[in-house]
């Protein structure tokens, strides 16, 4: 169907697609749950917020297992070091993730203000942490992760969990929230009537001025970080073998693809339009299409980090030849080409059936609403 290099060169677009999708679909759940606290002021307002996720954050997350299970198939190496590399920063977005299905299912069983309030922070707590790490995590990678292979590929972590937590994935950690918090603000906005839409209205735009700050410091940031760059011959067709190649560090490698491939800018520059027209359209009542332009924006700033690291995927900073990319890291040629078939699939499936969720499940929830509806499961 295609040859080796073109699968491998699909699925680096496959697993940036589902990341984008999970940003989008479980990124806005994860923003009102971090909103959740602080724009609902009654239990009224706050069940008002979690029914307007309530139905589909369980499907959303569909996308995050999708996502971790393709880069379990397709990128086996990168699978196994992240989780070497990452072992506790993964450990702790699970430990939030548990809060999420609790949260949502046991917090209208008693009727007590105490008990209400601390599943309220446990919703809260899974929708700000997950999206503080990953953005961490990509903030590391484009540093470079302390990691080598031995001969049988067995890969080795000299880092630790603290060292991860350096002042520029910091950064990239906050332009992640942000930008998460700004989705999630939006989506509130238009499922919601006021005082709940007008205090999300707020916070978008409190996110957005922290997002496009940090986001161009992080840009600027880039410019004096060393990048990789592969310096010897490479063959796309070949089997994964990561030790093969030779590679350098080099100043402003993470800008030659916009230099090479001028077309590829319009990542950097959708996430800045994308947010600002965002804003222009909620200010102006149309937040469906503010929703869209903020999906525009998530979409701009993780291609804009894929984008700047291609063809790696997981640069090493131990050794720099023994990097991961997108042409030594890959599963065999059947494997790509039958999650390929699956994906053409199932994919227009979920989509669909997504689609159809929301259509059946839009509209404004209001707090007349959920008085009404005394028995609703959230």
């Amino acid at each position: 169907m295609f040859d080796y290099e073109t699968l491998k060169l699909i699925w680096w677009l496959l697993i940036g697609v589902l990341l984008i999708g999970f940003a989008v679909m479980d990124g806005h759940d994860m923003g009102v749950g971090s909103l959740l606290p602080f724009v609902g002021r009654s239990d009224v307002e706050r069940r008002v917020v979690i029914n307007t996720v309530g139905p589909h954050w369980d499907g959303n997350q569909v996308w995050f297992i999708t996502g971790g299970g393709a880069i379990f198939a397709a990128w086996p190496l990168v699978y196994a070091t992240a989780f070497s590399g990452f072992y506790w920063a993964m450990l702790a977005v699970l430990w939030a993730l548990f809060l999420r299905p609790v949260g949502f299912d046991y917090r209208s069983k008693i009727h007590d203000p105490r008990w209400r309030s601390a599943w309220d922070w446990g919703l809260f707590v899974g929708g700000t942490v997950p999206p503080v790490i990953f953005g961490v995590a990509f903030g590391n990678l484009l540093l470079g992760v302390p990691f080598h292979f031995d001969e049988n590929l067995i890969s080795t972590y000299t880092g630790s969990f603290w060292q991860l937590l350096n002042p520029f994935s910091v950064l990239c950690g906050v332009v992640s929230s942000s930008m998460i918090v700004l989705h999630g603000a939006i989506y509130l906005a238009h499922r919601t009537e006021d005082p709940i839409a007008r205090r999300a209205r707020l916070a978008a735009y409190g996110a957005a001025l922290v997002m496009l700050l940090a986001f161009s410091a992080a840009g600027l940031w880039l410019l004096h970080i060393d990048g990789y760059a592969i310096t010897s011959a490479v063959d796309g067709a070949a089997l994964a073998d990561p030790l093969t190649k030779s590679v350098e560090r080099r100043a402003g490698a993470w800008l030659a693809n916009y230099r090479a491939m001028p077309a590829t800018v319009i990542a950097p520059v959708a996430a800045y339009v994308g947010a600002i027209a965002a804003l222009v359209l909620l200010r102006a009542g149309r937040s469906g299409l503010a929703f869209i332009l903020s999906s525009v924006m998530l979409a701009g700033v993780i291609g804009t980090a894929g984008v700047s690291m291609f063809p790696f995927v997981m640069p090493s900073s131990s050794d720099p030849g023994h990097s991961l990319t997108v042409w030594d890291s890959t599963s065999s040629p059947l494997t790509l080409g039958i999650m390929l078939v699956a994906v053409l699939i199932f994919m227009p499936l979920i989509m669909f059936y997504t689609a159809w969720a929301y259509r059946v499940m839009r509209g404004k929830v209001t707090t007349a609403g959920i008085e009404r509806n005394t028995h609703s499961a959230y």
